[in-house]
């Protein structure tokens, strides 16, 4: 029987990469930089690459956020803009720009009280704290963990270890952890040894070795699978 239900919160909860495009688009204007379509969707692919980097280990957090940047710079040629006056505007802007995943606030407000619900979420504690407080969605879990403040990121067995020794009464196999990243979500709850929905909103072709216990394309049929576990 479930009991605790883990979510990531970036892409799973909240729209972020609506709120991501919306927060570049600002930033790059601010530096007088045109954020053409190709410019957004190139930095999508760089930072897309440097956080899989992050989650085998190859990049910190802090390199992940200037590296793309000047990844970024290079290969549009903008030698003006400091990453790091880039990544301070950006990250003021996102947490500004809050939306909802369809569905995902109606499904906490239903899950709520009738199971432990946890986020789990790679990221800046402060950006993400920020975001969460002004999502107004703290009220509906036990428990937020941060890849920040846990020192350990998301596939890492470290990071579940570290977040959820101190839960009472948590038990593997009685948890499930949703989220919309095979790499990190699905991958992390395999190597935490529990159960695993992978939310996947687009459609996309699963095309790696990484296998969900279930599959979902709207956040609203995770109820469904909960009667199926």
């Amino acid at each position: 029987m479930i009991k605790d239900i883990l979510f990531d919160l970036d892409d799973t909860i909240l729209d972020f990469t609506r709120a991501e495009r919306r927060a570049l688009t600002s930033a790059l204007l601010f530096f007088g930089i045109e954020p053409s379509d190709s410019t957004v969707d190139l930095y999508h692919e760089i930072n897309a690459g440097q956080w899989r980097k992050l989650e085998k280990g190859l990049l910190t957090r802090d390199e992940v956020k200037t590296s793309r940047y000047e990844i970024l710079f290079e290969k549009i040629g903008v030698k003006n803009v400091f990453p790091a006056e880039m990544t301070a505007k950006y990250e003021s802007g996102l947490v500004e720009e809050i939306f909802f995943v369809d569905g995902a606030l109606g499904l906490l407000d239903a899950l709520y009280g009738k199971y432990r619900l946890f986020l789990v979420s790679n990221g800046a504690k402060k950006a993400q704290t920020a975001r969460i407080e002004k999502a107004g969605i703290g009220k509906f879990f036990d428990g937020i963990f941060i890849s920040e403040e846990m020192g350990a990121d998301k596939p890492s067995k470290e990071f579940f270890d570290r977040a959820f020794s101190s839960v009472k009464d948590f038990s593997v196999q009685n948890a499930v952890i949703v989220g919309d990243t095979l790499t990190s979500d699905i991958k992390g709850g395999q190597n935490f040894g529990i159960k695993t929905v992978w939310f996947n909103r687009n459609g996309i072709k699963n095309g790696t070795d990484i296998i969900p216990d279930y599959e979902i394309t709207s956040i609203s049929g995770l109820k469904t699978v909960l009667k199926d576990i």
